[in-house]
């Protein structure tokens, strides 16, 4: 078995994982990271967005081997503490959130948008995370929390 290091919010970790391991397997069920979520397999929902070298991956179409000696983030590392990322505390104000489990991967394709575009229209916003699917609300208030969260980062 191949061994794989990266760091991962900011730690160093090394694993041996099968070859096949996906990106998405090795935080979840070698790390422990559950914030990352499995939703499709298929790379069609965005639950497993994470960003690697600073940009948004589906990890769910990435595997382990592939982010050997890169930095991984994941939502488990956005917080500083008790204070949470602006992109989380803009969620959590304009109610972007139902259910949950689209949140983690909408929230880091979010700030990927942010960081390329400080200023995103709400058609500039809706394009972007069309790759991030929630079942549970319109996307008005996440567009509402994305524009407040790119005024505040």
């Amino acid at each position: 078995m191949p061994t794989v290091s990266m760091t991962v919010n900011g730690k160093t970790v090394s694993r041996d994982v099968e070859a096949r391991t996906l990106l998405v397997q090795f935080l979840r069920e070698h790390l422990n990271l559950t914030g990352t979520h499995v939703g499709c397999d298929t790379s069609q929902c965005g639950a497993c967005v994470v960003h690697v070298d600073g940009r948004s991956v589906k990890s769910c179409t990435m595997l382990a081997a592939q982010a050997n000696g890169a930095s991984v983030t994941t939502i488990e590392g956005l917080a500083q503490g008790d204070k949470l990322h602006p992109m989380q505390e803009a969620f959590r104000e304009h109610h972007a959130l139902q259910c949950g489990f689209c949140t983690p991967g909408m929230i880091m394709s979010a700030i990927d948008l942010v960081k390329r575009n400080p200023n995103p229209s709400e058609e500039t916003i809706r394009h972007e995370l069309e790759g991030n699917i929630c079942r549970c609300t319109g996307y008005h208030n996440i567009v509402k929390a994305v524009k407040a969260a790119a005024a505040n980062m």
